[in-house]
């Protein structure tokens, strides 16, 4: 006669304790689990409702835009009269101002490749999984990575004379100092705030800081020749 193994069922609503889960069913029975109470399991229907919302309103916003103003077109285009400057659409003059400062091949080919490769990688490594404040564990040691990054990062951009994109970071690296030094019992409700954001918020926020700031520039502040003109003056 065969060994028979025994199976032990549980009700465990933890994904992280128990990630597998089995269940037999038979033919005569449902697949309803009948318990008297069981723990609450994270749902997203909040953030749905939020997404959907936050749709509706763009959407109306860019009807209401589309209807007040008129698209900025030009005439019909001509190959032996060029406009100068020739401007990318508005979504790439953050990369053509990025053009202005780095070699072509690191402009074109490597930030956006990093970035890629970045949204990538990241989600396979449990970083700051726990949405907790990013200075709020090993304190020391993340301010010892921030500062070495920081410099790293502030070193390669004043190389370049990328002043557009070193403003921005010098302010965000201000920012993330001041969350540092603040506690989730500050006085100050801007100092919880930022004590309480995690890597994925300062990641995010340095990121969209600098391609308005660099997407603002190109539009505004660029004349005949790339050069640096202000938005009165005309181009």
């Amino acid at each position: 006669m065969a060994d028979t193994k025994e199976f032990i069922a549980g009700v465990d609503s933890d994904a992280k304790k128990s990630p597998r889960r089995i269940v037999f069913i038979t033919r005569r029975t449902s697949a309803q689990v009948k318990i008297e109470s069981e723990d609450q399991v994270q749902t997203f229907p909040e953030v749905l409702f939020r997404a959907a919302v936050a749709i509706q309103l763009l959407a109306i916003v860019l009807v209401w835009v589309a209807l007040l103003f008129n698209a900025p077109l030009e005439g019909l285009a001509d190959p032996s009269h060029t406009p100068n400057p020739a401007k990318a659409p508005w979504y790439f003059l953050g990369l053509q101002e990025m053009l202005h400062y780095f070699p072509p091949v690191v402009a074109g080919v490597l930030v956006p490749g990093l970035v890629v490769m970045a949204l990538v990688v990241i989600p396979y490594f449990k970083v700051n999984i726990e949405a907790q404040g990013l200075f709020l564990k090993d304190r020391r040691t993340r301010l010892r990575i921030f500062y070495a990054v920081m410099a790293l990062l502030v070193l390669f951009l004043g190389l370049f004379h990328v002043i557009a994109a070193l403003v921005p970071t010098l302010i965000m690296a201000g920012l993330m100092l001041l969350a540092s030094q603040s506690s989730v019992e500050s006085k100050s409700a801007f100092r919880r705030y930022l004590v309480a954001r995690p890597l994925s918020y300062w990641v995010m926020t340095w990121f969209l800081f600098e391609l308005v700031v660099l997407t603002a520039i190109g539009t505004f502040f660029r004349g005949p020749g790339w050069s640096f003109v202000w938005p009165w003056q005309g181009s």
